[in-house]
């Protein structure tokens, strides 16, 4: 004889689901750049959106950071001390160019021809400083849209 109740059944996820499907880790972006306050601010905004962050404050600790794991998205800044960003992605590109399409260039320099030449250049995406904060999420968005289709 089977009973029914008003409460519905549930089902725990894991029993349904192979291990492999269920989500592993926060995502984790690897985010470069010089000024201190800014560093901080984004990283309490990615932090509070899901993402893991590991920030450093130039190209040469970003190369050691590449080397030591993989990242979902790089967030470079175009004009550091050490390595630039563009010396930065060159590096990668040698290193790790799996990485390449994850990066979305930051910069405040938008006019200056060696950054515009650079970007169009290795086809890249970068975002105007200041932007908006909408306009980060859609980029690393896009980001993880062509990384995915690649």
């Amino acid at each position: 004889m089977q009973r029914y109740t008003d409460q519905p059944t549930t089902l725990d996820v894991s029993d349904v689901l192979p291990e492999a499907s269920l989500p592993k880790e926060k995502r984790t972006v690897l985010l470069l750049e010089d000024d201190q306050e800014f560093q901080g601010i984004m990283n309490e905004f990615l932090s509070s959106h899901g993402f893991k962050v590991v920030s450093v404050q130039n190209g040469v600790e970003g190369v050691h950071e590449v080397l030591a794991s993989d990242f979902e998205v790089i967030l470079c800044d175009m004009m550091m001390p050490s390595l630039p960003g563009d010396m930065f992605f060159r590096a990668v590109e040698r290193m790790r160019p799996h990485l390449c399409n994850r990066f979305i260039f930051m910069t405040g320099h938008r006019g200056n021809p060696k950054v515009n030449d650079f970007i169009r250049n290795v086809n890249g995406t970068i975002l105007s400083k200041p932007f908006h904060v909408d306009d980060l999420l859609e980029m690393i968005a896009f980001v993880q849209v062509r990384t995915a289709v690649n």
